[in-house]
């Protein structure tokens, strides 16, 4: 298995000012009508800087904020320093480091792509306690937008690392997940998450990417500067809208 832990080393600040929240609406569902107003503990695996772990930590909830990459939780701590029913364990998906049975629900934001699917589904059998759930989520670009079409030529010019937004975007149907879940049955919900962008904004949030160039690349200058153009040519009074959406599979495993 490839180790994907250094995947976003020297993005950390960058990734943390820079990507985007999740809608309002979704955590409503997880807490209204998954359960999780209930649970006592969650794992939020894969945490990178605590951008998903917030919005559960906003709601009182218990959560254990699971990153494998040290950079990434060292901001997450910074980050996160005002709740403290929050802890942090420093382990990769496909070993989490907490007792057996130990937690009620599991998420993972913008990150099982990455994982070992097999191996991380062990692990959330083993931790979760009862029927506890697990719920995958990404925040996904609008793929017929004009802008996407135009940004993902410029990604596959420059980023010879560029699979496609998301590590290749699962997209609908359910079934794309299904392996995952128990007897197969997910529950897919979509909701409207749209971003509004200035320019910082907008170029930091390309740059925040994997495979987008670091500094130190030969081609940072020349993707940046293409990125600039991008956001002239579709923004408005100094803002762009890009249309998005928060897209979440759960069920049990």
């Amino acid at each position: 298995m490839e180790d994907n832990t250094g995947k976003f080393s020297g993005k950390a600040e960058v990734y943390a000012k820079y990507r985007p929240s999740y809608s309002s609406k979704f955590i409503d569902y997880l807490y209204d009508e998954v359960g999780f107003g209930k649970a006592k503990a969650i794992a939020d695996v894969g945490a990178g800087t605590g951008k998903f772990t917030k919005l559960l930590l906003e709601r009182n909830l218990k959560v254990y904020c699971v990153e494998p990459n040290s950079e990434m939780l060292l901001v997450a701590k910074e980050f996160l320093a005002g709740y403290t029913k929050c802890e942090y364990v420093n382990s990769p998906a496909e070993s989490i480091l907490l007792p057996d049975q130990s937690v009620d629900s599991i998420t993972a934001a913008q990150a099982f792509h990455w994982f070992d699917a097999e191996r991380f589904k062990e692990e959330c059998r083993r931790i979760l306690r009862g029927d506890g759930k697990v719920v995958l989520v990404w925040n996904y670009r609008d793929s017929k937008a004009q802008v996407t079409v135009e940004h993902e030529k410029i990604l596959n010019r420059y980023c010879e690392d560029f699979n496609g937004f998301s590590g290749g975007e699962k997209r609908t149907p359910a079934d794309n997940y299904a392996y995952f879940f128990k007897d197969g049955i997910v529950e897919c919900r979509t909701f409207q998450n749209d971003c509004l962008l200035d320019e910082d904004a907008f170029v930091g949030k390309a740059l925040s990417s994997s495979y987008s160039p670091r500094e130190s690349d030969a081609h940072y200058a020349d993707f940046v500067a293409e990125m600039k153009k991008l956001f002239e040519k579709y923004s408005k009074d100094g803002y762009l809208n890009l249309p998005n959406v928060t897209q979440s599979y759960m069920g049990r495993v």
